[in-house]
């Protein structure tokens, strides 16, 4: 990991359309490097839920328990096995967006360094984001055979690394048929491959081909006992998520499409990937402990269409500064998370308004103690993330 800090000086003045800019080293990311904004902005909205925003969700529910926030509350849980809920889609969402990053930052490389500089980057940055999942989950605090080696940090990372490789290799046909091998693949072994020791096919937990491989293959601390959601075999149709990234990227990054058609193939694409990966989760379930592939088109159809909603938003229209906290968030989103796992935000904001049992919240907050202490977690994380991008300080893995 690398901390690139950059001194703040005016910025220049903006250039006239069509001209050439000349990327400073001091602006930010996506005024330095062309990014598009919309791409950090969604990656920060995805984020955020993981840093506090789905916890002030539970404390609304708590303190108005009415149907609408019951509901909102139970979007913020993880689906027991079979179904799916909004917060079933970030991390899927996550990964979408390292692949429509893919383009963006792999095409400039191979541009700039060749083939051989882009696999460089690519192996070495999937192997550090490796290497910090591992130390996530223990790599220094626990014994060998108690650190989980495959967690979220793990799976970005081998998404990452082998989307990347694909992409610097392949062209887009060829991508779109490993896809669908990919899927298709996934999906035939799961269904009609029997599983040894239940003697038949099944999606069942504990009785399918993914909780088996972890269960024979799989060393050291699994997240649900014998097998990991973030396992051996299921890491296969998760660079499925991240290839349905590059496309979304590709298409962005194609100058000869208007951009309003753009959002418009991007919100349409989504939609019918939604109701695909529904009608064939009758047959197969959508599981994201599995990653199915009708998961993966589920989680992906919605990315689609969230991320045409803000590139129509921020990129096309312009509005662009409501998603600055967002945008905040998304220039460092794995630092943010790393740090989340160091520092106890909802602690520090207990100990700010006063304590468990101050006077602050039994007499004056009263019911909404747990509520003020969530909300001020998260304005926690957005003020250092703020000062994190005006100080320029932007953290690669």
């Amino acid at each position: 990991m690398t901390a690139t800090v950059h001194q703040p000086v005016p910025a220049p003045a903006p250039a006239p359309a069509g001209s050439t800019v000349v990327l400073h080293p001091a602006l930010a990311p996506h005024e330095r490097t062309g990014r598009v904004l919309s791409l950090d902005a969604l990656r920060g909205f995805d984020m955020i839920w993981i840093l506090g925003l789905e916890e002030v969700v539970h404390a609304m529910a708590k303190v108005w328990p009415n149907g609408f926030f019951e509901f909102l509350a139970w979007q913020m849980d993880h689906k027991k096995w079979e179904g799916f809920g909004f917060y079933d889609l970030i991390f899927p969402t996550f990964v979408f967006m390292v692949g429509a990053s893919i383009v963006f930052s792999l095409t400039r490389l191979v541009e700039t360094r060749g083939r051989a500089g882009a696999v460089r980057r690519v192996v070495v940055r999937g192997v550090v984001l490796y290497l910090l999942g591992l130390l996530y989950y223990g790599g220094l605090s626990k014994h060998l055979w108690n650190i989980r080696p495959m967690g979220v940090l793990q799976r970005i990372a081998l998404a990452y690394l082998f989307t990347g490789l694909l992409f610097i290799y392949l062209k887009p046909r060829a991508l779109l048929a490993v896809t669908i091998a990919l899927l298709v693949g996934y999906w035939a072994w799961l269904s009609f491959v029997p599983v040894p020791g239940v003697g038949h096919a099944s999606f069942a937990e504990g009785e399918n081909w993914t909780n088996y491989i972890d269960r024979m293959y799989l060393p050291g601390r699994k997240w649900d006992g014998d097998h990991d959601p973030e396992g051996i075999l299921s890491t296969f149709p998760a660079i499925a998520t991240c290839l349905l990234g590059v496309f979304a990227g590709l298409l962005i990054r194609d100058k000869t499409v208007d951009p309003r058609r753009k959002a418009l193939i991007l919100f349409a694409g989504g939609v019918g990937a939604v109701v695909v990966g529904f009608l064939w989760g009758l047959q197969f379930p959508v599981i994201k402990k599995l990653w199915t592939s009708t998961f993966v088109l589920v989680a992906g159809g919605y990315s689609a269409i969230l991320l045409s909603v803000f590139y129509l938003v921020i990129d096309v229209w312009g509005y662009r500064r409501w998603a600055t906290p967002f945008v905040w968030i998304g220039v460092n989103a794995i630092t943010l998370y790393l740090v989340k796992e160091v520092v106890d935000f909802p602690v520090l904001a207990e100990r700010l308004v006063g304590g468990a049992d101050s006077a602050l919240r039994l007499n004056v907050w009263h019911q909404y103690g747990e509520l003020v202490v969530y909300v001020v977690a998260v304005l926690l994380v957005l003020l250092l993330a703020r000062f994190l991008y005006k100080r320029q300080i932007f953290l690669r893995v």
